[in-house]
């Protein structure tokens, strides 16, 4: 396994409310968190890293290689609920810090398979077997009336109200993340990111920018971002990445 990420302020906004963190439990198996936070002009910076690292804790404490599928999804849904707890409580604690809450997108590969969970509008997207495909789906409004059937993909992508998310960490005392776990073959590529990314990025461009990826000793994350900001780079930029090979 190989791991990588990168997180940039972007070119328009003044701090980065982003946090990002990845590494290896062993040779052979890799996690990655991906977080965007929000709520003024502190309080994304704090729940963002807040809560990776309360997930990254949780995640090196509690995994074992040998664990079961149903206990590793246990741990990850646990170790994201944890980090709600943590974000709230801060925000309850601090008054200057009220409201702040983060999305999350956590990756862990092990013996084959991919797990992801999630809350929010970052995305996971996976190429398997030299197809990509977005794993995860927003929480958003736009996504909703997709869903419905009110708009197409493509006018949510340019929708004014694109940037409002329907679930996210921290902003309640429960919330739910959803789960799923996919088939992580050798040659195979994950990616976690927020929307500062995916926003400016079409599965067909990233498609060739993940497919150079096993070919070349090249930073993926980096490459990317650098797209991202030379399109404009209006929201703060991460990008992680897991490579089974």
């Amino acid at each position: 396994m190989r791991v990588d990420f990168e997180t940039d302020v972007g070119i328009v906004r003044s701090s980065n409310q982003d946090s990002c963190d990845c590494g290896l439990f062993s040779p052979n198996s890799a996690w990655a968190i991906v977080c965007d936070g929000m709520g003024g002009a502190n309080g994304g910076n704090v729940a963002s890293a807040l809560a990776v690292e309360t997930i990254r804790e949780e995640l090196l404490s509690g995994f074992d290689e040998n664990m079961s599928k149903p206990n590793l999804k246990n741990l990850m849904v646990n170790a994201i609920s944890r980090a709600n707890e943590k974000v709230h409580n801060t925000a309850l604690n601090q008054p200057e810090l009220h409201g702040m809450g983060t999305t999350v997108v956590l990756l862990v590969a092990t013996k084959g398979t991919l797990h992801v969970a999630h809350i929010g509008d970052s995305r996971a997207y996976l190429r398997h077997n030299k197809v990509l495909t977005q794993i995860t789906m927003d929480h958003s409004y736009v996504q909703d009336l997709v869903n419905f059937g009110q708009i197409t993909q493509e006018e949510a992508r340019v929708h004014p109200q694109r940037n409002i998310i329907t679930r996210v960490l921290g902003v309640h005392e429960a919330v739910r993340c959803d789960y799923a776990a996919w088939d992580f073959s050798p040659g195979d590529l994950a990616l976690a990111c927020s929307d500062g990314l995916s926003n400016y990025m079409e599965e067909e461009l990233l498609e060739e920018y993940m497919e150079r990826y096993g070919k070349e000793d090249h930073a993926l994350p980096k490459e990317l971002i650098q797209y991202a900001v030379e399109c404009g780079g209006s929201d703060n930029i991460t990008a992680a990445v897991i490579y089974n090979g």
